[in-house]
């Protein structure tokens, strides 16, 4: 447990629970006990119901693996949205990125992993089997491989790519280089390299 001298046992609770939290260390933790200490009591009832309803009424798509509250995520259930286009992405939070861009209007197939031999993640941890299925409904044209930029994703972008080789689907992968507004000085040489790898024609107006 992480104590502190002369801390209460309620408070140690609490600052032991909040430390098995991503990025959240023993002090950081305290400091949060403190600040719920602080507020009125309603609120932190509140805030308790909000995290025991997490549980309760947020699971995952049994379709595309995003999260949903009833089986299906709403944009498997949108009859609006391209059907034939699958957006393959690491993880849950990763829909919620790509929707605030506004530029997809496809749908989602979420891995909930990476390949990562050194850590033991292996195909069989992720939901490959899933978006086989998906892929042998027909109706797929195009996977598009949305994982990280890292040696992993980068790993498992090329794994999928060639899975679905003669299969009848198009496989492609979103774009890397540098972002709108970025400084060329500030770059890393593997950001600036992938923007001279996938350099596109200037296009002037007429």
């Amino acid at each position: 447990m992480h104590g502190f001298p002369g801390m209460p046992a309620p408070l140690a609770r609490v600052v032991e629970t909040l430390s098995g939290l991503p990025g959240i260390g023993p002090k950081t933790a305290l400091r949060l006990g403190l600040s719920l200490l602080r507020k009125p009591a309603s609120e932190v009832e509140e805030m308790a119901a909000a995290l025991v309803d997490l549980h309760r009424a947020l699971g995952f798509c049994e379709r595309c693996g995003c999260f949903a509250e009833q089986g299906h995520c709403s944009m498997c259930d949108n009859v609006r949205r391209e059907r034939s286009v699958i957006c393959v992405v690491e993880q849950p939070v990763d829909v919620l990125m790509l929707e605030r861009s506004g530029h997809f209007s496809g749908l989602y197939h979420v891995l909930h992993g990476r390949l990562s031999p050194v850590d033991g993640v292996g195909p069989d941890d992720l939901r490959l089997a899933a978006l086989d299925a998906r892929v042998a409904d027909g109706g797929v044209r195009e996977l598009i491989l949305a994982t990280s930029a890292t040696v992993d994703g980068e790993a498992t972008a090329h794994f999928i790519a060639r899975r679905y080789q003669g299969a009848g689907v198009k496989v492609s992968r979103i774009a890397r280089g540098v972002p709108e507004g970025g400084e060329l000085e500030y770059m890393d040489e593997f950001t600036l390299g992938r923007a001279l790898d996938q350099r596109v024609a200037w296009e002037t107006s007429p």
